[in-house]
């Protein structure tokens, strides 16, 4: 009789909520990533992305991911017996996803593949799909990628390095390479009083020895963001009577001590919660010069380009993961006697957040073709040379929007701890301020436009490769190329001009490779010239798209 009684008054019966979103293959079941992947010469490594796939969307990795950022790396300065170690200890799904990131090559796959056309492509896929399934170790991941063309500026330094930079078998121990299976490669520029302004570096080399290219030398100073801080290797800047010149500088020396690198505090920082960064101090730590003598930033650079077309990836990741869930939870969620992806305003919303997450993997992934093909084609290594900082500003710039209005679709769901929407949410301004601010990057593209004219010829071409087949994208590219001509304006609004080079640059992709839907949807939202006051500036175009827009976004 009581249970009779208690059964009356439940009130905990669980409905309409949408079930879990894991067991699918977030490769396959993304038609426009797999359509790209094929279009751009990397088709022959659809078996492998499936398998990445596969595992993004599995709930293992979910779980892993919710463990590692809830979890956050310690610091360890000293053993118990007063020894300074400085080591960062992590949870267990840290060292996990490494593992499993690490062996999907997500550092290495462009590099282990590259007599293959398409190899970067590939490996961007790899990246584009490991950001939706937890951010922290893509960090670790892409600084090691991106180290490859520096250690390959010294022969004797790649000829020790590279084997185990390259390795797929993550070694979670912090002690001396030497023996290791694998090998981390971190980096380490920015100072207190310098942030972007790299020439402000106040960090001193001295030399043991002649010194020069490949010479040992001495560094002292600190470093206030420092990712990785127990990688195996990094790169750093330091000052010389020369300038400004780059490091290579190991985690422990040979004879198996810690190499004089201090690690002063791990930052707390408002995402990226999982992987450890800190603030260092280099106390005569050992290392030596990579490239030459008061060329550290140009040196470094070439690191950069790399680490900012990961940006660019990384923030269309994001985008793509906040879709899912956003599509997901609305298709499952009835209010109003509808389900809420039935609802014409929220269709609006949807449609239109899935026209944004489609131009941004389709541009960043243009900028890895090009990126692919510089080493053989002298036009691609132009565009690549613009188009990775358009891309990198732009795209980054959408993410936090995009992953707030996403996070809206589930309402109070997605504003809380349970499930990714927060953490994504948390993630999402981060590489925004990673590799060079808005205004760093803006100012780059510029320095482009002045001093290589031909890469400014370089993005016109690949406009235009979809003349013609649209009249919006044609007048809207006419505006673009008056604005461009009058270059004493140019720098105050430097914003505005990258993010319309972008624009035209995901709108001529789309019109060109995407379904007409896709297209024109694309287009008449964002390149209209009498578009209505604001469109564009609030997700939610509505049109009557929207239908085919939204099914060829859903996760089956």
């Amino acid at each position: 009789m009581a249970d009779a009684a208690a059964g009356a008054y439940a009130t905990h019966e669980v409905f309409n909520q949408p079930p879990a979103l894991a067991g699918y293959d977030a490769f396959g079941a993304d038609r426009a990533l797999t359509e790209t992947v094929e279009r751009l010469g990397a088709g022959w490594a659809a078996a492998h992305l499936h398998d990445v796939g596969r595992a993004i969307g599995s709930a293992e990795v979910q779980q892993l991911a919710d463990d590692a950022n809830r979890h956050k790396p310690e610091l360890r300065t000293h053993d118990r017996f007063g020894n300074r170690i400085d080591e960062v200890a992590f949870h267990p799904a840290w060292h996990e996803l490494m593992a499993l990131c690490f062996g999907h090559g997500l550092h290495a796959f462009g590099w282990t593949h590259a007599e293959r056309p398409g190899a970067q492509v590939a490996r961007a896929a790899i990246s584009y799909l490991w950001n939706q399934g937890e951010n922290g170790v893509c960090c670790p991941a892409s600084m090691t990628f991106a180290a490859i063309p520096l250690l390959r500026l010294d022969p004797a330094l790649a000829a020790m390095w590279e084997g185990q930079v390259l390795s797929t078998r993550y070694d979670r121990r912090q002690g001396p390479a030497r023996g290791k299976t694998g090998a981390t490669v971190g980096m380490a520029m920015t100072e207190k009083q310098g942030g972007s302004d790299l020439r402000a570096t106040q960090t001193i080399a001295t030399p043991i020895g002649a010194g020069g290219p490949g010479g040992a030398y001495r560094i002292t100073g600190h470093k206030w963001f420092f990712s990785v801080p127990h990688s195996d290797l990094f790169f750093t800047l330091a000052r010389t009577p020369a300038g400004v010149s780059c490091f290579a500088v190991p985690g422990w020396l040979p004879d198996g001590s810690r190499n004089r690198l201090l690690i002063q505090r791990l930052k707390d920082k408002c995402g990226n919660r999982s992987n450890a960064s800190a603030e260092i101090e280099y106390r005569d730590a050992w290392g030596s010069m990579v490239g030459e003598d008061g060329r550290g930033i140009a040196t470094l650079i070439e690191m950069a380009h790399l680490t900012r077309l990961d940006c660019a990836l990384s923030s269309a990741g994001l985008m793509r993961q906040a879709l899912t869930q956003a599509l997901h939870h609305c298709a499952h969620r009835r209010a109003f006697q509808r389900a809420l992806i039935d609802q014409p305003i929220m269709q609006g919303v949807l449609a239109d957040l899935a026209l944004e997450a489609e131009a941004a993997m389709a541009l960043a992934m243009r900028c890895a073709a090009a990126v692919d093909a510089a080493p053989r084609d002298a036009a691609e290594a132009l565009l690549a040379r613009i188009a990775v900082p358009v891309a990198k500003y732009w795209i980054c710039k959408r993410a936090p929007a995009f992953v707030a209005e996403a996070l809206e679709c589930l309402g109070g769901n997605g504003f809380i701890e349970d499930g990714p929407m927060a953490r994504l949410y948390r993630e999402a301004p981060l590489n925004g301020v990673w590799e060079g601010s808005g205004n760093v990057i803006c100012l780059d593209v510029l320095r482009s436009l002045h001093r290589e004219p031909a890469s400014l010829d370089a993005w016109r071409d690949e406009v235009r490769r979809a003349a013609g087949a649209d009249a919006r994208l044609d007048a809207a590219t006419r505006r673009m190329e008056a604005a461009l001509a009058d270059r004493a304006g140019l720098e105050s609004g430097a914003r505005g001009v990258v993010a319309a080079m972008a624009t035209l640059l995901q709108a001529s992709l789309l019109v060109r490779f995407a379904p007409p839907d896709v297209a024109d949807a694309f287009c008449a939202s964002r390149l209209e010239a009498d578009a209505m006051p604001g469109a564009g500036r609030a997700f939610g175009a509505p049109g009557p798209e929207a239908h085919a827009v939204i099914a060829r976004a859903t996760v089956a």
